[in-house]
C-alpha cells in the first residue's frame, strides 16, 4: 500500500516537471475574464443626485448637468424638478444665473420626452421676468426651432413656451433681432397661412386655407385653435401702444450723461452685427411693426382668419379673437395716421 502511494506521487511529480518543460499555460476559456484590475470607483448606469457631501452650490451644477447629458427621461425631469424648486425657494439659489441656466437648458425646448418638456416650461415660468428680458433673443431662435419641428407634440409645446415668453418680455419679444417677422414666418409654417406659396384646397382636413408642405393634412382643433390663440398675444403685444415716459427736469442730462440700463443699448443701429435681411431686421417702435405687418402679413393672415372663422367651434372662437385683435390695431393705426 505504501508503495502504490509513493508511485503516484512520483508520476504526479513528473506530470509537474513535463509541464513546466513545455513553457506553455493551458488556454484560456472563451468566455474568460481577467479581474486581476483594479479600480478606485465604481460608475453604475442608475445615479443618484442626491450627495450629503456635496454643499448646495455643488449640487445644483450636478442637477443642471444632469438635465442636458443624461440619457434617462426619468432623470432629465427630476433635474429640472430640483432646478425648479431651488429657483423658486425663498431666497432663491441658483449659483450659475438665468442666464446660464438657460444657455444649458435651452435644447431641451425640442426634448423627446413630453414630461422633460413640461418640466422645463416649469422651469421657466420660475425665472424672474427681469432677468429673462435680456435673454429673449436667444430664447427665440430655439422657440422657433421647435415650432417648425415634425413632431406635432413638440411645436405644441414650443407654443406655450412662446406664450410665456410674450406675457413675461412682450416688449422685447416683439422688438429684438427678427423676433417680428421670422416669429411671424414660424405661424404661417403652422397654420399654413403663408402667402409665399400657392393656395390649394384641403380635401381630408379641418380647415379650407392655405395649406403648405409642413402641415399634415388632418388637423386636430384644439391644437390649431392653441396656435390662433397665441398668434393673437402675440400680435396683440406688437401693436400696443408704447407708453408715453413722464417729464422731468433732469432727462436732458440723463439722456446725455447717464449710463444705460438696458443691455445692448445701441443694438438696433447694428453697427458691429452682420448685414441683416428684412426678416432678423429690429421693429422697436409700434410704428414700424404695423407698417410691415400691413405689407407683408396682413392679407395673408386675414385670409387665413376668415376660413377659421366658418368652421366654427374652438377654432371659430380663436378666430374670433384674432379678428378684434387685427380690427383694433386697424383702427388704432387709422387715427394714429389721421392725427399726423
Amino acid at each position: 500500500m505504501g508503495s502504490s502511494n509513493k508511485k503516484k506521487k512520483e508520476k504526479k511529480k513528473d506530470f509537474q516537471k513535463a509541464k513546466l518543460k513545455v513553457g506553455k499555460a493551458k488556454a484560456k476559456a472563451a468566455n474568460f475574464t481577467d479581474t486581476s484590475f483594479k479600480s478606485k470607483s465604481i460608475v453604475v448606469n442608475q445615479q443618484t443626485v442626491a450627495d450629503e457631501d456635496l454643499d448646495a452650490t455643488e449640487q445644483f451644477k450636478q442637477n443642471l448637468s444632469l438635465a442636458v447629458n443624461s440619457k434617462s427621461d426619468n432623470q432629465r425631469r427630476d433635474a429640472l424638478a430640483y432646478l425648479t424648486n431651488q429657483i423658486s425657494a425663498k431666497p432663491p439659489n441658483n449659483p450659475v444665473g438665468t442666464s446660464g441656466v438657460l444657455t444649458k437648458v435651452l435644447p431641451l425646448v425640442s426634448d423627446s420626452s413630453a414630461a422633460v418638456r413640461t418640466r422645463l416650461l416649469a422651469l421657466f415660468r420660475a425665472m424672474p421676468p427681469s432677468e429673462v428680458q435680456p435673454n429673449v433673443e436667444k430664447i427665440l431662435m430655439y422657440v422657433r426651432g421647435a415650432m417648425a419641428h415634425l413632431a406635432k407634440d413638440i411645436r405644441n409645446e414650443a407654443v406655450n413656451v412662446l406664450e410665456w415668453l410674450v406675457e413675461v418680455a412682450g416688449d422685447e419679444v416683439v422688438s429684438c433681432p427678427g423676433g417680428w417677422l421670422k416669429t411671424l414666418n414660424s405661424f404661417s409654417s403652422m397654420l399654413g397661412w403663408n402667402p409665399s406659396v400657392g393656395v390649394s384646397m384641403s380635401v381630408k382636413g379641418w380647415t379650407t386655407s392655405i395649406q403648405t408642405t409642413l402641415i399634415v393634412s388632418k388637423r386636430i382643433p384644439e391644437a390649431q385653435a392653441r396656435h390662433i390663440q397665441v398668434l393673437a398675444q402675440f400680435l396683440a403685444a406688437g401693436f400696443r401702444a408704447e407708453k408715453p415716459t413722464s417729464y422731468t427736469p433732469q432727462a436732458y442730462w440723463d439722456n446725455i450723461y447717464r449710463l444705460p440700463a438696458t443691455p445692448n443699448p445701441f443694438g438696433y443701429l447694428n453697427l458691429f452685427g452682420t448685414p441683416r435681411d428684412e426678416d432678423s431686421e429690429m421693429y422697436p417702435d409700434r410704428a414700424s411693426r404695423m407698417r410691415v405687418f400691413d405689407a407683408k402679413w396682413r392679407a395673408a393672415i386675414t385670409s387665413g382668419m376668415e376660413g377659421a372663422k366658418k368652421e366654427g367651434g374652438v377654432v371659430g372662437r380663436s378666430a374670433a379673437t384674432l379678428d378684434k385683435t387685427l380690427k383694433g390695431s386697424l383702427d388704432e393705426g387709422l387715427s394714429v395716421n389721421i392725427c399726423g
